[in-house]
């Protein structure tokens, strides 16, 4: 199988370098800008799009320039690659029902800040070094080998720290000794995952461990004035310790991720809706929400775990390995007994405790799921459909008898 996969480094630039990497990314991010409020006027007045060979051939214009002779500094493959990223995403903003659903948005200094070179002859390697167009050679940290044809190399600043993400394509060879196990996995709160094996396994809390400094730092920026020295200072150590969560995050979900998927042929997870999930409760003047702050607290609670990017790391890895992630509806598995298949809400009495009123089998309510979730995961392979979802449903409206899980 031929697969594409990036592999990330700090850099390590000296002065100069960097200086020259914040200008890079300055004509970018600029040509970018100019580029979109051109076509978005386009649109207010009715007219066509400029699209990447007409923005190019501006661009050119805008580098001969005495105003826009800035951009001459910036490596040409750089910019005509901005160009290109903003052609692919207006053409991804285009829907046939909902006409320009997602525009591209403006880009901001200081966020996203990057650039890429996307010719891979331009690219060389040597051990911990890295030869790039008009930058030279930059040592970076290599905490890892490489493997496969570099393709491009993207630099990204995080933090006050810049990176180089490499993509590479290699073919992965036939996964052989595959294991044969199936496991359902249920996602929540108070654990962070339970498996249909009987495994809890608890939560990072990535951000809740960091929320009072974070909050802490914020109050001492709302403090400063805007754009002073002291208000720089406290904005990049926000800034740091934003980075230290998400890479403690990412550290957590990735071992897990990783764990799993090696040793499991399948896994069956529930197909969450994030962001119907983490909605805000607030209402409007009209219609008021009830219990906001409760809501926004589970908000946090949710959105630090990171379900979404656990998914989207069980899906590649499997597919490497060899492996199938199967998503199923999470409708009423939570109030289903994995004995005798009754479903009710009053099963399930507290966050931990599941006990069914019909048969009387007791149970701890994650790892209850998650059996519900694999016995979904079999329906699906077996009938090609959620039929236990829909066996539920019937027998919640009294109709029908129900499908053996």
């Amino acid at each position: 199988m031929l697969i594409r996969k990036a592999y990330n480094f700090r850099l390590k630039p000296h002065a100069e370098q960097r200086q020259q990497m914040i200008n890079y990314s300055g004509a970018c991010r600029f040509l970018w800008n100019k580029v979109l409020k051109l076509n978005l006027d386009r649109i207010d007045n009715k007219q066509g799009l400029l699209w990447y060979h007409e923005a190019d051939h501006w661009s050119k214009l805008w580098k001969a320039s005495d105003e826009y002779g800035f951009l001459k500094e910036a490596p040409a493959h750089c910019l005509q690659q901005k160009l290109k990223d903003l052609t692919k995403a207006f053409k991804d903003g285009f829907d046939k029902q909902q006409p320009l659903k997602r525009l591209p948005k403006f880009k901001k200094r200081g966020m996203g800040d990057s650039f890429r070179f996307p010719e891979p002859k331009q690219i060389v390697l040597d051990n911990r070094r890295i030869k790039l167009p008009k930058l030279g050679w930059i040592r970076f940290f290599k905490s890892r080998p490489i493997e496969g044809k570099i393709k491009n190399a993207t630099i990204s600043m995080k933090a006050g720290h810049w990176y180089v993400a490499l993509q590479v394509e290699l073919e992965l060879p036939e996964p052989c000794n595959l294991p044969k196990s199936v496991l359902g996995v249920d996602m929540g709160i108070s654990q962070f995952a339970a498996c249909s094996d009987g495994r809890l396994i608890s939560p990072k809390n990535s951000f809740r461990s960091f929320e009072v400094a974070l909050g802490k730092l914020q109050k001492q920026l709302a403090r400063k004035v805007r754009f002073s020295q002291n208000w720089k200072k406290v904005k990049a150590r926000i800034q740091k310790l934003h980075s230290k969560i998400a890479h403690s995050r990412h550290d957590f979900l990735h071992k897990l991720s990783t764990q799993l998927s090696k040793n499991h042929a399948m896994l069956v997870v529930e197909d969450l809706k994030i962001n119907n999930m983490s909605r805000s409760a607030k209402g409007d003047l009209e219609n008021p929400g009830k219990q906001v702050k409760a809501k926004s607290g589970l908000n946090k609670s949710i959105l630090d775990q990171g379900w979404g990017e656990f998914r989207r790391q069980l899906d590649y890895k499997l597919k490497c390995l060899g492996g199938v992630l199967l998503k199923v509806d999470p409708k009423y598995t939570s109030q289903r007994c994995h004995a005798c298949g009754h479903t009710s809400k009053a099963n399930r009495q507290t966050q931990a405790k599941f006990c069914c009123q019909s048969c009387g089998h007791e149970e701890n309510a994650d790892i209850n799921a998650a059996k519900n979730i694999l016995a979904a995961g079999h329906a699906v392979l077996a009938c090609g459909e959620d039929t236990l979802v829909t066996s539920m449903k019937q027998e919640l409206l009294g109709i029908g008898d129900l499908v053996p899980a």
